[in-house]
């Protein structure tokens, strides 16, 4: 675990979040070990520095796929939101979009397989099919996932938000439309959207904080800060937390020899 401090110009106020502090979480995919480690770490930063209200926890989506633990990652999320010491706020990914349609449509089990659905199901104890085109075998397999699915669970994918905002800063999955008023964004451009937003040099409206492309660095920007650092492969979960002093990275990091490996 490292934390690595980051600046804007001493010219320039950094972003206000309205006095709170905010924790700015990345996407998980299932690495409970890293977000166990990661969690440690922000209590830590908070007994350095008690914040004067409570700090708000913000987890940017897509805790589920390619990683053997979402089952944990959702459990400990629903953990830290009925806990005292955070205000939890979770937003929607593309991943937890892809989850409930195989709910909806067991034939898109196929898709959501290609990218990491298997892992998923075998953490709620559900047998992926063996055949990834059987569609008999994915309407069995949905039907199991539906049976192990518990109430609390299928209720906060169900209520997961597209976008929350905190002073100058607004939170989502995968970015914004450049150009688009941020209370007009579509859904399918805040869970999918990548170039058109990345090569995008801003203003946004406020500065977006994002995940959803995964980058071997924090994106640390004036007008953007990507937090997606791929932990299901490089066994690097990567927080930020923002306050009206500034930014603050916090990892949970093992070495890449110790990191998940993806079928």
């Amino acid at each position: 675990m490292f934390n690595r401090l980051f600046g804007k110009k001493k010219t320039d106020a950094p972003p206000s979040t309205g006095g709170r502090r905010v924790y700015a979480v990345g996407d998980i995919h299932g690495r409970h070990d890293l977000l166990v480690t990661l969690m440690r770490e922000i209590a830590q930063d908070v007994t350095q520095a008690p914040p004067d209200a409570q700090p708000i926890l913000v987890f940017l989506g897509d805790y589920v796929d390619r990683g053997p633990g979402s089952q944990q990652v959702v459990e400990t999320i629903l953990a830290l939101q009925a806990a005292p010491g955070f205000e939890v706020r979770t937003l929607k990914g593309n991943h937890e979009e892809a989850l409930l349609r195989f709910l909806d449509e067991p034939a898109f089990g196929t898709t959501w397989a290609e990218h990491g659905g298997n892992a998923t199901l075998a953490s709620y104890g559900v047998q992926p099919p063996a055949t990834r085109t059987d569609p008999e075998a994915w309407a069995v397999a949905r039907s199991a996932f539906d049976a192990a699915l518990p109430a609390a669970h299928r209720t906060f994918y169900g209520q997961l938000d597209l976008m929350t905002e905190v002073g100058d800063y607004a939170f989502v999955h995968a970015g914004v439309r450049p150009g688009v008023p941020l209370a007009q964004q579509a859904e399918r451009d805040l869970l999918w959207i990548r170039g058109e937003f990345l090569q995008a040099s801003g203003p946004f409206g406020k500065v977006i904080v994002h995940g959803h492309t995964p980058m071997e660095e924090p994106q640390m920007t004036p007008h953007r800060l990507g937090l997606d650092t791929g932990a299901y492969a490089t066994g690097v979960l990567t927080a930020a937390r923002l306050d009206d002093s500034g930014q603050k990275i916090i990892q949970a990091k093992v070495s890449r020899t110790a990191a998940f490996s993806p079928a």
